[in-house]
């Protein structure tokens, strides 16, 4: 017998969380065949001496919604070894979508996700009306790695209701009807879930609130129990809880009538542990019997602040604005001092980090912008302007009120937890948190000495147990019979690269890109698709289309 391809001699950690053990793996038809001492040859042989052996990673937080229209690679989580991305987060989508909707939703996705209005006005090919449609446009391109969809509340919701529904009126019975028939529907066609946004931080490129936002009890409950009469579907919740009992009720709800498993984002947003309060009611949620998960980022949820990014503090100087040569000394005197003469920099300097590269995502207060400023007797603004020049400065938000990433640890460790927020496809000149899953590995994994996770555990949850919350039970091991993604990661020189801005989107949009060395050979369905952070070409990347089992 002949394989497609053989593994050889790899530290194969397959993702159920047990010791990693040298053997090989053996991959035919795009499944894997044998993982252990395989005689028989492959077409093709890769040699992984010294090197892990992994299931491919799922990312269950994506917004590749617009993206997956017109582009066959989905950078950048695909160069972080991701192999499977599942789009239609906080309740962002572009179907189902009447044509005269078309702006509006654009504005929505614009304002909460970042994704410029030029770019999806001229990358978004409309050839669609229903979800349905939808899920067969993104089904005709092929990519680099899997995707999958989930329906979102707010296209829904705009669709049923019009206007009404944009300027958040409460939903009638028959509007309910209608959104748990089409949500229902766009289940049976293939969806893996359905997710809302509670969050009053989502807003349109007009100021305007999401409509999902103020969704009464009955709604998300008439949603919830039609999805349940389909046997299968997830839930995927964003909200502020602002009335938390309320909010958590809501939740609870939406599971006890369907049936169904929910996710939760989980963040620290401000100081304090309000963060411990929300894992507290997922931990009584599963205690009743509920399917609940909080998904938590694994570093801090921060900003680059870059000359050419969205959040750049020197575009108060009108001279910066005509576009002189930023590296020109006599340019940046007169910068500097419009900026002073305009009383400083409006920007949290003491919050304010150089990045570096390989960047550095846990970065001492005493290293802040500010504190280096005072103790060299400098300039802030000055100090911030040379960092800049170098590359972008990093400012984290959420997660990183202590100054460190030690409530990340926390959460991270919760049972209850998963990795994820990466926001791949959006915001795409202000962060690149999709080189999450490699930060999972290096930072937790590898390098902070003191309370690191053990790896095969940290490849477990990003693997096997994503896949499985969002219902994927065909990947994320690696074991006979299961769906061939793979990565081949030379653990000792993993690194996220620093993130780097780039004009490729349609219309010249510009997003953040950002590398990774160590990821030797990244393979789906059998068909590899990156080699040492470079594609091959190869496109075997399919939507998939409902729950899947081995």
């Amino acid at each position: 017998m002949t394989y497609d391809v053989v593994i050889r001699s790899g530290t194969v950690i397959d993702g159920t969380g047990q010791p990693g053990r040298t053997a090989d793996v053996a991959i035919s038809d795009g499944v894997i065949a044998a993982v252990g001492r395989v005689d028989e040859g492959g077409r093709r042989e890769i040699d992984a001496d010294g090197a892990l052996v992994t299931p491919g990673f799922v990312d269950i937080h994506t917004h590749y919604d617009g993206q997956v229209t017109w582009d066959n690679q989905l950078q950048p989580s695909s160069t972080h070894g991701v192999t499977t991305a599942l789009m239609g987060n906080c309740g962002m989508g572009f179907a189902p979508v009447r044509p005269t909707d078309h702006d509006q939703l654009i504005e929505l996705m614009e304002g909460v996700e970042d994704l410029p209005g030029p770019v999806l006005h001229e990358g978004l090919p409309w050839t669609w009306r229903s979800f349905e449609e939808y899920l067969d446009a993104v089904d005709s391109l092929p990519h680099d790695i899997d995707v999958a969809a989930q329906v979102t509340h707010d296209p829904l919701r705009l669709f049923v209701m019009g206007q009404r529904g944009a300027d958040r009126e409460a939903a009638t019975p028959d509007d309910i009807a209608e959104m748990a028939r089409l949500a229902a529907a766009g289940i049976r066609a293939g969806a893996l879930g359905f997710s809302t946004s509670r969050t009053e931080w989502h807003k349109t490129s007009r100021g305007e609130q999401t409509p999902s936002v103020r969704a009464e009890l009955n709604e998300l409950v008439g949603i919830a129990k039609a999805i349940g009469e389909t046997g299968t579907g997830v839930f995927q919740v964003v909200s502020d809880l602002k009335g938390f009992d309320h909010e958590i009720a809501v939740m609870y709800e939406m599971m006890r009538v369907s049936g169904r498993p929910l996710s939760l984002s989980v963040m620290q947003h401000e100081a304090g542990d309000g963060y411990r309060r929300t894992l507290a009611a997922i931990e009584r949620a599963n205690a009743e019997g509920l399917q609940m998960t909080a998904v938590v980022a694994p570093r801090a949820i921060g900003v680059l602040v870059d000359f050419r990014g969205t959040y750049n503090p020197f575009v108060l100087s009108r001279f910066f604005r005509s576009g002189p040569d930023l590296h020109d000394p006599a340019v940046k005197r007169r910068v500097l001092a419009e900026i002073s003469d305009r009383g400083g920099l409006r920007a949290p300097l003491d919050t304010i980090f150089e990045l570096g590269d390989p960047p550095n995502y846990e970065p001492a207060p005493q290293d802040s912008v500010a504190a280096r400023a005072a103790r060299a007797g400098d300039d802030p603004a000055e100090v911030l302007y040379d960092i800049m020049l170098a590359g972008p400065a990093y400012m984290p938000v959420f997660n990183y009120h202590g100054g460190n990433l030690d409530v990340v640890h926390e959460m991270l460790s919760h049972p209850n937890a998963l990795p994820g927020l990466s926001d791949g496809g959006a915001h795409v000149s202000t962060i690149c948190d999709a080189s999450f899953p490699t930060t999972l590995l290096t930072h937790w994994g590898r390098d902070r000495l003191d309370d690191r996770f053990d790896v095969a555990w940290l490849i477990q949850r990003q693997t096997r147990d994503a896949a499985r919350m969002v219902g994927l039970n065909d990947r994320g091991v690696l074991a006979p019979g299961y769906k061939a993604d793979v990565n081949v990661i030379d653990f000792d020189n993993l690194t996220a690269r620093a993130p780097r801005l780039v004009a490729d989107l349609p219309a010249g949009g510009q997003r953040v890109l950002q590398a990774a060395d160590g990821y030797l050979h990244t393979i789906v369905s059998g068909i590899e698709v990156y080699t040492s952070g470079q594609h091959t070409g190869a496109l075997p990347g399919r939507l998939v289309r409902g729950a899947r089992q081995v």
